[in-house]
């Protein structure tokens, strides 16, 4: 099977108490966003392939709150990743 090459990729952190949204906190093309990629699955964190929002958070500064114009993309993969989470999801 052949290597997944990642244009892009970007690692969000949302702290409802502290951020109004989620946050970029790692992003990058390329090697870099294959590195990201590492540390995730290495941390058993799940990824979401979604090259077009990937590129669109890649490009956001670091520490940047993710823009209103974001939001519908990022929720929809936060709901995927809750619902994975679930105990139903894991059984």
């Amino acid at each position: 099977m052949a290597e997944k090459e990642f244009k892009s990729a970007a690692a969000l952190r949302y702290r409802p108490e502290q951020d109004a949204a989620p946050r970029v906190t790692a992003s990058g093309r390329g090697r870099m966003a294959e590195k990201i990629i590492e540390v995730a699955a290495a941390n058993d964190v799940p990824v979401v392939a979604d090259p077009d929002l990937a590129e669109l958070l890649a490009a956001l500064d670091l520490e940047m709150e993710i823009p209103p114009a974001l939001y519908r993309a990022v929720a929809e993969v936060l709901v995927y990743l809750y619902r994975l989470d679930t105990p139903a999801a894991k059984s």
